[in-house]
């Protein structure tokens, strides 16, 4: 299993920094005129050297705040691509810190909240020391994933100011993103077994397998810990994170830790990251919500200056179209193990039987009639299943908002309509053959009784297996 996953592109689209006038020589690219560029490096977690630029507002006023930018997921994501926030928020009178997100420890497969919350105390430590910033005025805003990592970082140190996190989760890694692309599914029209149960146990599957890092890591202690104060944004376009369910999460946790200087703020048309949406989030635009960058500007002016927040929740409240399912961990019937040797049966018995039809064939044996049955359960069977496995991964792998199901008849994606097609012929021509070879069991040759009895096997497994997956479901 984990080769077939490693097998399929992943696409990451990277936003890119919108177009400036040509820079002072020095500058990093993308730097517009009136702000001031300073490259940095520091250490990461494990001692990985980090690289980063700090924009800050030119000719700035001194003892001025600071923010480090922590990325959502993505390896190795460089940092112009949160060069519109970076500038947007220099423009504001602060210090930004952006850097390269890590490769190494970090991948499809593997990553670490706590080292990725290392390599953004990294990031703080070195913005303290910049001229012109107040050290006791940093901050870190995360996106996304940062929106796990960032809340690690505040309750490890004292050092961060504030906290300002941007399209965050309360829930758990697997069940946030099992939703996400059930709400891209269901935005493109889909609905039946692809997204409520296919969908759902293939993510169950990956993370059982060890290919989904971090599956069920609870974030609501942490977020308790945290004693600084909180600006928490969500768009009500956001179709990667539960905007409706993850405030609440967030608010119970920081009151459960006894912090009640939190401020949330629904933006109307923004997505997953605050950005403009002109069609309910799937498309991102480079510009910020409107109002976005200077919320987060002149709170974080208000904080550092002593005027704290007390439980301040406005905006439009997003609406969600379905709420997230709790995501357990499978049975062993139902655990990867048990899924690939299910996967190794169908290959051997819908697989081997033309295949011994062939060699026969070309060492000229005696040829046995074949039932046109059991012909249709090999074609059929292997078809359900390689093409079932493969259309679900497409569909996980291009992600959430991002789901592309193809053309949709009735709630139903055509291929998906075509692969329920073959997996009912595959069972209709199991029972047909089962009851073809009882009638005639006394006069099949050993040799064809095994493999007959192979093929329905198969068959007869790959029911309960249709099942579970949806493929036998409407």
């Amino acid at each position: 299993m984990r080769r077939l996953i490693a097998a399929v592109p992943l696409v990451l689209a990277l936003l890119a920094a919108p177009a400036a006038a040509t820079p002072p020589p020095g500058t990093p690219p993308g730097t517009p005129p009136d702000l001031a560029a300073t490259e940095v490096t520091f250490p990461g977690s494990g001692g990985l050297v980090m690289h980063g630029t700090v924009l800050s507002p030119a000719g700035g006023r001194p003892a001025r705040p600071g923010v480090v930018l922590v990325h959502g997921a993505g390896t190795g994501t460089p940092r112009t691509k949160l060069m519109s926030e970076a500038v947007e928020f220099a423009r504001r009178g602060m210090s930004v810190l952006i850097y390269d997100k890590r490769s190494e420890g970090y991948s499809l497969f593997e990553r670490s909240y706590t080292d990725l919350a290392g390599d953004a105390l990294g990031a703080v430590a070195a913005l303290r020391t910049q001229q012109g910033v107040d050290p006791a005025k940093v901050g870190i805003w995360g996106l996304s994933e940062g929106g796990w990592v960032a809340p690690i970082a505040a309750a490890r140190s004292a050092d961060i100011a504030f906290v300002v996190l941007v399209g965050a989760n309360g829930l758990p890694p697997l069940r946030q993103q099992t939703w996400a692309v059930a709400a891209g599914l269901r935005k493109a029209g889909v609905s039946g077994s692809l997204v409520d149960r296919a969908e759902h146990n293939l993510y169950r599957a990956i993370a059982d397998g060890g290919m989904f890092p971090q599956p069920y890591y609870d974030p609501e202690p942490t977020i308790a810990a945290v004693r600084q104060p909180v600006l928490g944004i969500w768009g009500t376009h956001d179709l990667l994170t539960p905007a409706q369910e993850s405030p609440p999460l967030f608010s119970r946790a920081l009151e459960q830790g006894g912090n009640r200087h939190y401020t949330f703020r629904f933006f109307p048309g923004a997505d997953h990251a605050a950005h403009q949406s002109p069609d309910g989030g799937i498309t991102r635009l480079p510009e910020l919500a409107p109002g976005y960058a200077d919320l987060v500007g002149d709170w974080v002016h208000d904080v550092t200056s002593g005027d704290l927040p007390t439980a301040e929740i406005s905006g439009p409240a997003p609406v969600q179209a379905s709420l997230s399912l709790p995501v357990v961990p499978p049975a062993w019937w139902e655990s990867a193990p048990v899924q690939v040797a299910a996967l190794l049966l169908f290959l051997v018995a819908f697989g081997g039987y033309p295949l011994v039809a062939l060699v026969r064939r070309l060492r000229g044996t005696s040829r046995v009639p074949v039932s046109r049955a059991a012909r249709l359960i090999s074609a059929a069977g292997l078809a359900a299943v390689l093409g079932g496995f493969s259309y679900l991964f497409y569909v996980v792998m291009t992600g959430g908002k991002l789901a592309s199901p193809g053309p949709v008849l009735a709630g139903r994606p055509l291929l998906w309509l075509a692969l329920q097609g073959l997996a009912v012929a595959a069972v209709v021509a199991t029972v047909l053959t089962a009851l073809a070879w009882r009638r005639a069991h006394a006069g099949v040759a050993g040799g064809e009784r095994v493999r007959l009895g192979l093929l329905l096997a198969g068959g007869a497994v790959f029911i309960p297996w249709g099942l579970y997956w949806g493929l036998l479901v409407p």
